[in-house]
């Protein structure tokens, strides 16, 4: 259920006209831990929509998935690791990359991430 709410709340803070489109496809994933221990792998985003999309991460021997959404250079996805869930906020470079931020639901702190385009 909180899970939902997160959904709703993150919707309305993106409730301008997004769009998935040129997002897409395969990156390199390097990234962050809370404790500052590095992580690789690979993310796949496949368009659901105008305005949606899914993403998949595969990285340090598991597997996460969830819903995301563009809006300009902004871009946002909601996962499931298990039984936790998150929150992945990125920003859209010029180069096609994504710099972003992510955090678990109910753990202090946060990691870091870039999505690098194949």
């Amino acid at each position: 259920m909180r899970g939902m709410l997160l959904v709703s709340v993150l919707a309305c803070g993106f409730a301008l006209p997004a769009s998935a489109q040129s997002i897409g496809g395969t990156y390199s994933v390097e990234g962050t831990n809370f404790d500052g221990s590095p992580y690789k792998g690979e993310a796949e985003i496949k368009l659901a929509g105008d305005t949606t999309c899914a993403i998949k991460w595969s990285t340090g021997g598991s597997t996460s998935q969830g819903i995301c959404m563009r809006n300009k250079d902004a871009f946002a996805a909601f996962y499931a690791l298990g039984k936790s869930y998150g929150l992945v906020v990125y920003k859209v470079m010029a180069d096609g990359s994504m710099q972003g931020l992510w955090t678990i639901y109910g753990q202090n702190g946060g990691g870091t991430e870039i999505l690098t385009p194949k």
